[in-house]
């Protein structure tokens, strides 16, 4: 167990002095027989703390022996980001979930958090990664592509992932992240960090190019007093399902909603405005209107789908919401 990193609560936030200072925390448990190793994060945006509540209620059960650890290893990093956790904002300096690889000139908090969190993930084989998001909707897990031996992101485990997804105890799942954001990438003007396509590259990304499997769980809106209830019994049905507990394994869910990401729009300026307040998985006719630029040019629904991710406090040059169509993956 490594336990250099203090119990922040974000109702008191350090001063920026501190926040400098702060260390890191991954609490670890293992098993008598060998077996997977899963990692679990909380907090690598810090705002999005359900992950953080969950991942603490099952260390104290752990701890209390009530929850049995049987075989191979889990590892909880119960805050990822602790600078954006201690501001109580998504991020410190930059976005964590955004080109994350370490690097041997780290400048940024996130470049010295990647120094730290990389190896970990290299060291395990699944990661589950517990999010929310801005506003009002369904929990959904995040899959990776299907198998393929592309230049973008060659993955050969997809069956291992969906297999996983199918027994987190959601019912929407979601692919098409990194080639909907290649394709942003590709509008996106020369100068801007965000115009490269490593910037698309996070926590999962990263994990399933060190050969593990890797899903990134969105377990409500980040304020749904639910949402950590979400986080804990994914976390409880991952162990379970990869024989890490001794808990019985768990059935795959009977119905899974696929949708995919086919395009990223981004808030040009900051007079950019949604024409009414969307949720993720919203639907949307082809040719509907979704939101108006500050030059008053609609912003229209390329084809029939769904919204997904709408961020109405977008930064200009960020990406603003994206849009889904139905999936025949899973």
């Amino acid at each position: 167990m490594n336990t250099g990193f203090c119990a922040l609560d974000p109702l008191h936030p350090l001063d920026e002095t501190a926040t400098r200072l702060l260390p890191f925390q991954s609490v670890s448990f293992s098993g008598l027989a060998p077996g997977a190793r899963l990692v679990v994060l909380g907090a690598v945006h810090g705002d999005e703390t359900c992950g953080t509540q969950a991942i603490r209620r099952v260390i104290g059960e752990i701890e209390a022996g009530r929850l049995g650890i049987g075989a191979g290893q889990v590892t909880f990093v119960p805050v990822a980001n602790p600078l954006a956790y201690a501001r109580r904002q998504r991020m410190g300096d930059r976005n964590l979930n955004r080109n994350l690889a370490p690097t041997a000139t780290p400048v940024e908090f996130e470049d010295r958090v990647a120094n730290w969190l990389c190896p970990l993930l290299a060291a395990h084989d699944a990661l589950l990664d517990l999010h929310s998001f801005h506003t009002a909707g369904e929990p959904f897990v995040m899959l990776g592509p299907e198998d393929n031996a592309g230049a973008l992101e060659p993955f050969a485990r997809a069956q291992d992932e969906a297999a996983l997804a199918m027994r987190l105890g959601v019912h929407r799942c979601v692919d098409g992240w990194l080639d909907t954001y290649a394709a942003g990438v590709a509008r996106r003007g020369a100068s801007a960090r965000e115009a490269d396509v490593r910037y698309g590259i996070g926590t999962t990304e990263f994990m399933r190019s060190r050969g593990g499997v890797a899903l990134t769980l969105e377990c409500g809106q980040h304020d749904d007093p639910a949402a950590p209830e979400v986080a804990y019994r994914a976390i409880l049905r991952a162990l379970a399902h990869l024989r890490v507990s001794d808990a019985p394994a768990p059935a795959p869910v009977a119905q899974m909603e696929a949708l995919r990401l086919y395009q990223v729009v981004d808030r040009a300026h900051p007079g950019d405005t949604f024409v009414r307040p969307w949720a993720s998985f919203d639907p949307v006719a082809a040719n509907e209107i979704i939101g108006t630029r500050h030059d008053g040019t609609p912003v229209r629904a390329e084809s029939g789908g769904y919204v997904v991710f709408p961020n109405p406090a977008a930064q200009a040059g960020q990406e603003w919401f994206y849009l889904a169509r139905r999936s025949t993956r899973v």
